[in-house]
């Protein structure tokens, strides 16, 4: 915007100047040339009336104005002055001089005038009529030219520092008006990375300021929402987790204190479905916190994080005789954008489900791939894979997919994944992994700060 304001208010100042300094110009050039039309034919017929003359004095005079014009005076051969003087070339101006007697004015070009003015008299006897000769003047235009070059000259370089000067306060005015936008865009871009407490000063014009305080309003108002939320979250956690508990106690110590197998079968159905919505409501308050808890994003070492996850699920792969290894970019130090603890549990997300579905004795595949602006990481399993179908639900809340989740999922993983990766601004993508199984990708954006 600060660009296209200094190109808009430089081309004003432009065409202002253009409009006021160019007629100015071109009026300068005309009165150049209007003093020098009437002084040189002036000087022809002075010079012409010596030529008809003929007498001895008449024509020394002429020649002695011929040696002062270098050789620019011009006198065909008559009978009564010397043979000596510069003539004419035979042309159609001479001609006409000549035989109808009508003067002829050359400018030499049609646009201002060329590098000479060329000005042919006809030459009359004194006291009648007959054409005895002609003068013509030869007038060199190099001093007009130079003087119309001055003329344009401090014009133009008038008109290039008025424009420099105008580019210079412009820039200055732009980063003025357009400075409550800038601040309006500063809060914006930390509210989209997770800062609910930015706000925007209340500067500006009217209409700026009107904004910034829609904004700021709609900003706290979120920031309530939000706050409200996680509370609401926190003692959801709390209420629901403390009876959960307390239930399967009580369906451990009747199991404990009953013989009646057909008792204890139902206490064991009881208490794995205790088991279950205890799952179930662990992942909705996960579910749940990563959609209230909207944080700021912050730089931070890929690889140091892959690989701290990776020590942590290595024993339980070990257990199946499953392989975890790191592939990819594993000798650079990529940076990603991410909200603290945001991509540990996307990367336990994914490792859990596919050591969930890894045949014992299989491989899991962590793969690292910057790309420019973003870099992905992929866990590649070698499960059953899933259809498109399957690919397309997998996000949805509680849906269950063995080729992801296994039998024993809640259904809420890939939700929270996907949840986190998009607070994060990236995305999470299926494909069917080389030879068989899943790929599951996530893709954040990279950071060009070194991560801490």
């Amino acid at each position: 915007m600060i660009r296209q304001l200094v190109h808009s208010y430089v081309l004003l100042v432009a065409v202002a100047i253009a409009l006021f300094t160019v007629p100015v110009a071109f009026t300068l050039t005309d009165l150049l040339r209007d003093d020098t039309r009437p002084a040189v034919p002036r000087e022809a017929d002075a010079m012409a009336l010596l030529l008809g003359d003929g007498r001895a004095a008449s024509c020394q005079a002429l020649e002695k104005m011929t040696k002062t014009y270098d050789d620019e005076i011009q006198v065909t051969r008559t009978a009564g002055c010397p043979a000596d003087l510069p003539r004419p070339a035979a042309d159609a101006a001479l001609a006409r001089a000549l035989k109808e007697g009508r003067p002829t004015t050359d400018w030499g070009s049609s646009f201002i005038w060329g590098p000479e003015l060329v000005i042919t008299v006809p030459a009359r006897a004194a006291g009648t009529d007959r054409i005895v000769g002609a003068v013509r003047i030869v007038y060199s235009t190099d001093e007009m030219t130079s003087r119309l070059w001055q003329i344009w000259g401090f014009r133009a370089i008038l008109a290039v520092l008025v424009l420099g000067v105008a580019a210079l306060l412009g820039v200055g005015v732009a980063r003025r008006l357009t400075r409550p936008l800038r601040q309006l865009n500063d809060m914006a871009g930390k509210f989209s990375d997770g800062d609910l407490t930015a706000r925007s000063p209340v500067k500006g014009p009217p209409e700026t300021q009107t904004l910034a305080r829609t904004l700021n309003q709609g900003a706290e108002r979120l920031d309530t929402q939000i706050a409200a939320q996680r509370i609401f979250v926190a003692d959801a956690s709390h209420q629901l987790r403390t009876p959960l508990t307390a239930l399967r106690l009580s369906l451990d110590n009747i199991a404990d204190g009953s013989d009646d197998e057909f008792v204890r079968e139902d206490v064991e159905q009881a208490t794995a479905e205790v088991v279950r919505m205890s799952r179930l409501v662990s992942g909705l308050l996960v579910l749940a916190r990563a959609e209230a808890k909207v944080t700021a994003a912050e730089p931070l070492l890929l690889l140091d994080i892959v690989r701290e996850r990776l020590a942590v699920w290595r024993p339980a792969a070990d257990e199946r005789r499953v392989t975890v290894a790191l592939r990819g970019s594993i000798d650079g130090r990529p940076s990603v954008l991410a909200g603290p603890g945001h991509l540990d549990q996307m990367l336990d997300n994914a490792l859990s489900n596919a050591l969930e579905v890894s045949p014992d004795g299989g491989t899991i595949t962590v793969r690292v791939e910057p790309r420019g602006d973003v870099v992905g990481v992929s866990v590649l399993d070698e499960g059953p894979g899933m259809s498109d179908t399957e690919k397309s639900r997998a996000f949805d809340r509680f849906w269950r997919g063995q080729g992801l989740t296994g039998k024993s999922g809640s259904g809420l993983g890939p939700a929270v994944v996907r949840q986190l990766a998009t607070d994060d601004g990236g995305t999470v993508t299926l494909t069917d992994a080389p030879g068989g199984g899943l790929c599951v990708t996530i893709t954040l954006r990279a950071s060009h700060r070194g991560g801490g």
